[in-house]
């Protein structure tokens, strides 16, 4: 009985399947529109946020032409496979798919739309999952190929839009925003990245401008999640391997995340009271 955490909702009745099948209860893609605005590190320490609650997470990177989530969880190579399926890669009680695992560092992939859908449905099929309480989807930057590959894979319970406060960035969020809707995805919220920089004399500078983010959602009628504060630690856990609600818990930007993980955790709750929960079923 999964009751680890009580502010994480219970899942639905494992569905049937087949032994060695994986069964995901919930999938959350997190997308940007553009690259450069922490897209990764939103679903980096999201997926760790929701393991620290007690939660069975699971970590897909969708960003197969950039593929960088290895390295932000210090990870390099995949387990020994399994009953002839991949075996993730595990750190921080996530366990983590990418195709970082499977090239050699710097391959360019030049591979055209069919290519990375048959990769994004073999990273949902053909990996030793087992039972996924939260499937955590990174989505490349755009609005192509790979994100209408995972929609059509597997039915996502909602989607993530992270942005900075800049009107370019909010311009491409937008278009991510709209992507959910026409692929009939939920929408979360928004979240707002580097929102400013706290300076030593506690006043705030507002580097990229200041409140795009709440705009965003107030325009599009939908919530905003959170803002998060920028810090050199996100940087050096990235690089190093160690996400931040690892290395800096306690620090503002840790906060900001983890706080970002209870207000999903929170809106699946709601949504699940109040419906009939139905397990994420993989699409043929």
């Amino acid at each position: 009985m999964f009751n680890r955490n009580k502010n994480i909702p219970a899942p639905p009745p494992t569905p049937e399947a087949a032994p060695g099948d994986p069964v995901f209860h919930h999938a959350i893609a997190v997308a940007s529109g553009k690259g450069g605005v922490g897209k990764s590190t939103v679903a980096v320490n999201l997926a760790v946020a929701l393991a620290q609650r007690g939660a069975r997470v699971g970590l897909l990177d969708a960003d197969i032409y950039g593929p960088n989530i290895p390295t932000m969880m210090g990870l390099e190579t995949l387990p020994p496979a399994r009953d002839n399926k991949i075996t993730p890669a595990e750190a921080y009680g996530v366990k983590v798919i990418s195709i970082g695992f499977l090239v050699k560092p710097g391959q360019p992939l030049i591979w055209r739309g069919p290519m990375l859908h048959s990769a994004i449905r073999q990273f949902v099929q053909d990996v030793n999952w087992g039972e996924i309480d939260y499937l955590i989807v990174d989505l490349p930057p755009g609005t192509g190929d790979a994100s209408l590959s995972v929609a059509q894979t597997l039915p996502l319970t909602g989607g993530v839009i992270v942005t900075l406060p800049q009107q370019v960035s909010l311009d491409d969020a937008r278009r991510g925003l709209e992507m959910f809707r026409e692929l009939e995805v939920p929408l979360f919220g928004v979240v707002e990245n580097m929102s400013y920089l706290e300076l030593p004399d506690g006043s705030r500078m507002d580097i990229f401008g200041g409140g795009g983010g709440e705009r965003l959602a107030r325009e599009a009628g939908i919530p905003f999640i959170g803002a998060v504060p920028m810090d050199p630690s996100v940087r050096q856990g990235g690089d190093s391997g160690k996400p931040v609600v690892i290395s800096h818990p306690e620090s503002p930007v840790a906060k900001a995340l983890s706080a970002i993980a209870d207000d999903v955790l929170a809106k699946i709750n709601a949504s699940f009271q109040q419906n009939e929960a139905i397990p994420i079923n993989i699409r043929g």
